[in-house]
């Protein structure tokens, strides 16, 4: 997931957040008050996409062609290991969101973030 806000308020904040329709979709269905707003500017840099991640598995990919077996594990573990603290990461920016919520917002959120059968992600 990444996002920008819509509205008049939200188009400034746009402009430093990644942009994508599912979290203005998000944004617009949660109907925020003003003081949740740096709550979810939070959870949107925490789950945008980071070019680092995409950049490591590439140079995963690339790498274990060229090395022995015990060095392609050791490669893998490393990777792995990365991924979780970045979903670890990740996972505290949602719950700390998630807390800001309302009751009502919160069925909103997990309605909306609920994966579907053409999610890529499931």
């Amino acid at each position: 997931m990444a996002a920008a806000m819509v509205g008049a308020a939200g188009l400034a904040a746009a402009a430093t957040e990644p942009v994508n329709a599912e979290l203005i979709r998000l944004h617009d269905d949660l109907r925020l008050n003003p003081g949740q707003e740096p709550a979810w500017h939070d959870y949107v840099m925490a789950v945008a996409p980071d070019p680092n991640v995409e950049a490591r598995h590439r140079a995963t990919q690339e790498l274990l062609p060229m090395v022995p077996t015990p060095r392609r594990i050791a490669l893998i573990e490393a990777t792995m290991q990365q991924d979780d603290m970045d979903f670890r990461r990740q996972g505290e920016a949602v719950k700390a969101f998630y807390g800001k919520l309302t009751p009502e917002q919160q069925k909103v959120f997990d309605r909306d973030t609920l994966p579907t059968d053409d999610d890529p992600r499931r």
